[in-house]
């Protein structure tokens, strides 16, 4: 039951002492040593970017809406001590050392742009903020630990995709509103300026899943490999040592939008969720790949079965693809490798969070004494050493408990 029982002291078979930054060699990618690296990942979805469905909240399901919830609960102070708490706890030290020890070579990282921009006085952002520290003690604990890491802007300013986990408004404007499209430009140069030398770095996932099929595809779509162009630009002036990770449009499915590979360290990604695991699924990928010479990489899969997540773990090892499944953690889920004990009373947490907006009055919700006992219930639960791991989900991915 405890996943704190498990001896941690292996190293992940992906990066050894002498390895250095990982580096595109037509359709595959390989070390410092000119060896191949096959990136077996995972995704530290929630930690960064918290999304509503992983709290069991129906409504709330943006960061900023999940944050509004809890402060509604127990106020602003005791809201930010929450969140403080969250982010050390999350993903912590002991968390790193088992997905190495498990056998993973790489964590994808999801970010919020919030968490590395300030605001100044002056009307100037400044790239500060709570997210570099947390980031930087996350890189030295792989780099101790031998497993990259893929920095994924997973909410980009104004929003890449135009749906809640980007944390947006519901629409892309990261695409329509030019300061936010120079923030997003400035933020990648920043974290590359930052992480230049950086062998931990695997790459740099620019947009996740932009321009969802809800938005207007036929204005936006053309202007997404645009964009990457100038975001590779803006990249290279301060780093030539990482990849760049390009997504497809529409949930990062679609590579109509690309045309010839610009970069000669691109990889470009695409997601897929509960899809048939066969070789047709992938094929427009693999007619991408083939015709270009250009390495791929599933960047999100999974929360199926173990049964599907083997098969389509399998399909893409015999293709020569690498895979980041999701997620690492998840609350009371089979679908995860480590499972988070729902606390006693939980289920007036998620009341709260799947709530009607404009219902959040003090009434309508727990006594605050009673929601803060619930929460710091919950900010012991998600420690690793509470957690559950779960032997199946790990044994799908051709993986082991340590």
């Amino acid at each position: 039951m405890l996943a704190a029982a498990i001896l941690l002291g292996g190293l992940a078979p992906g990066l050894s002492a002498s390895a250095d930054f990982v580096h595109a060699d037509g359709k595959h990618l390989v070390d410092g040593r000119g060896a191949r690296f096959d990136v077996k990942g995972i995704n530290l979805g929630n930690w960064l970017v918290p999304e509503g469905y992983m709290f069991k909240f129906t409504r709330a399901r943006s960061p900023s809406e999940i944050a509004g919830v809890i402060e509604a609960l127990v106020g602003r102070e005791q809201a930010s001590r929450f969140w403080s708490e969250f982010r050390d706890r999350y993903i912590a030290e002991p968390d790193i050392r088992f997905i190495a020890a498990a056998g993973f070579n790489t964590v994808r990282v999801p970010l919020n742009w919030r968490l590395f921009v300030e605001p100044g006085a002056d009307g100037i952002d400044h790239f500060e903020g709570p997210g570099w520290s947390l980031i930087d003690r996350l890189v030295q604990w792989c780099r101790e630990s031998r497993v990259r890491v893929i920095l994924d802007l997973h909410a980009a300013p104004g929003g890449q995709t135009g749906v809640n986990h980007d944390d947006g408004p519901g629409f892309p404007l990261t695409f329509y509103v030019p300061r936010y499209r120079r923030l997003t430009i400035g933020l990648w140069r920043a974290l590359a300026a930052h992480f230049h030398d950086e062998p931990a770095i695997l790459g740099y996932d620019l947009l996740n899943e932009p321009i969802s099929p809800y938005s207007d595809e036929q204005y936006l779509n053309p202007r997404l490999e645009p964009f990457y162009r100038e975001i590779v630009a803006a990249i290279r002036g301060v780093d030539t040592n990482h990849l760049v990770l390009l997504t497809g449009a529409q949930w990062s499915t679609n590579f109509a939008v690309f045309s010839r590979p610009f970069d000669a360290d691109a990889v470009y990604t695409y997601h897929k969720f509960w899809a048939n695991p066969t070789r047709g699924a992938l094929q427009s990928y693999l007619n991408f790949s083939n015709r270009w010479n250009a390495p791929l990489l599933i960047g999100e899969t999974g929360e199926s079965t173990d049964a599907w997540n083997e098969s389509f773990r399998r399909l893409h090892e015999s293709l020569g693809i690498g895979w980041c499944f999701w997620p690492y953690k998840n609350l009371e889920s089979r679908s995860a490798v480590i499972s988070i004990e729902k606390p006693v009373g939980w289920e007036l947490i998620a009341d709260a969070g799947s709530a009607a907006p404009g219902s959040l009055t003090p009434d309508a919700l727990p006594p605050r004494e009673q929601a803060q006992a619930i929460l710091d219930a919950y900010l012991e639960a998600i420690r690793f050493e509470n957690g559950r791991v779960n032997a199946g989900y790990l044994k799908s991915l051709g993986l082991t408990v340590p």
